[in-house]
């Protein structure tokens, strides 16, 4: 199985160089770090990390996801996974997702909420727009899930069906979305989580937690029917 991770960065200078070296190399063939119009040295330590790196000015999760996307086209993998480059993932836990998409997993999400957080990874805010947007996938699209986490695994065939197209915070949503209503198979397996190196740029900040909240919930409001 071919594997390639993609990781989207602003500003993750402190952090990536840790992120890259924790990733279990021997069954991850590249890393594409996508910067996103980061200010300080992002890309450069990077390089030196051994990745390959992109960039996409337009600010925004989804835009530097699809970008880091379009660099794996031309030789593509079997199976992508996505992690933050914060650190606040833990990346050698990725033979866990990969196990599940051995058994037959299209998709397969790494909650969070069934692993081991450290005290004050995830605010209050987050945790409770978590639930929120579970509950209502559940009851919207019959997707049982107990995390939006974006520390993810996914069949490179899987993911051209879904047609990926959320620029900003509805990426990780409109996936679990799309690949319901396609019937993909999905699972869940339970991943460690600790806080994060430097300030988040969404749950650290009022605005981009609002933002990101209203584009979820647009999101599950958008194919309900």
């Amino acid at each position: 199985m071919i594997v390639d991770v993609v990781i989207p960065a602003l500003d993750e200078e402190r952090a990536l160089p840790l992120v890259l070296a924790e990733i279990p190399r021997e069954v991850v063939r590249r890393v594409v770090v996508c910067d996103n119009g980061s200010r300080d040295r992002t890309a450069e330590v990077a390089r030196e990390s051994g990745a390959i790196v992109v960039h996409e000015p337009r600010r925004g999760y989804g835009s530097a996801c699809l970008r880091a996307l379009r660099e794996l086209e031309a030789e593509p993998p079997d199976v992508v996974v996505f992690l933050d480059g914060d650190r606040s993932d833990h990346p050698q836990e990725i033979t866990r997702l990969l196990q599940a998409i051995t058994e037959g997993a299209d998709l397969v999400i790494g909650s969070r909420v069934l692993g081991e957080r450290e005290r004050g990874s995830l605010t209050p805010q987050q945790i409770a727009g978590n639930a929120v947007a579970c509950i209502a996938l559940r009851l919207l699209y019959g997707a049982r899930y107990t995390d939006l986490g974006p520390f993810r695994a996914i069949r490179w065939s899987a993911l051209q069906k879904l047609e990926m197209a959320d620029p900003d915070y509805g990426w990780t949503v409109e996936m679990q979305i799309k690949a319901a209503r396609r019937g993909l198979p999905h699972a869940e397996v339970p991943v460690s989580y600790r806080r994060r190196v430097g300030v988040s740029k969404v749950s650290g900040t009022i605005r981009g937690t609002v933002m990101a909240s209203v584009t979820i919930l647009r999101w599950l409001a958008r194919h309900a029917h």
